[in-house]
């Protein structure tokens, strides 16, 4: 819910955020200096729209304002791999990790008892699970560290509108990251 002009609260929409945005105007690739980037500011009272740049946020917080600040780095959670029998080709997000190297997933129509290879075996997952929306509860088996393996072979999780792959993992983080744990 949100305020409307009155103050009263009104049902959001998913068409309340609906707007045309041009390809040509996505950034495929982060900014070197982060602070640089847009910041574009409405002023509720006239409707008047400024852009700005990042650095000038402090300008327009006041005494009392929340800024929320995700400090969480994504992790390299999408996997590509090959069932085990078939070789055909499945693709995994790790969104949630759960007890005793489980993780929820979200993937292809994998059945319960599917193997899959990550890596040539580095790395093997076994569909023990279906939950809730059809994801899918994996557990790994591996030799190593799980999260050195997953910085081997998996791959940042990118939007769609999003078409071009960085070789540095660390230029996807936000600039406050400090806990690992995103999916995206």
């Amino acid at each position: 819910a949100a305020l409307d002009k009155k103050g009263s609260f009104k049902k959001m929409r998913k068409e309340d955020f609906y707007f045309d945005l041009p390809e040509e105007l996505i950034a495929q690739d982060p900014l070197e200096d982060r602070s640089s980037s847009r910041l574009l500011v409405l002023d509720k009272e006239t409707g008047r729209v400024e852009h700005h740049v990042f650095r000038e946020i402090i300008d327009y917080l006041q005494e009392g304002d929340c800024l929320v600040i995700n400090d969480t780095k994504v992790i390299p959670a999408r996997l590509i791999g090959s069932k085990i029998g078939t070789d055909a080709k499945i693709e995994v997000l790790l969104l949630k990790r759960k007890e005793n190297d489980v993780w929820e997933t979200l993937g292809k129509k994998a059945k319960v008892g599917t193997r899959i290879s990550f890596g040539d075996g580095l790395l093997v997952g076994e569909v023990v699970d279906i939950v809730e929306e059809g994801n899918r509860l994996i557990h790994f088996e591996y030799e190593g560290i799980f999260e050195e393996i997953l910085d081997q072979l998996g791959q940042m999780p990118l939007p769609p509108y999003i078409t071009h792959q960085l070789e540095d993992k660390n230029r996807y983080q936000t600039v406050y990251a400090k806990h690992s744990g995103s999916a995206a």
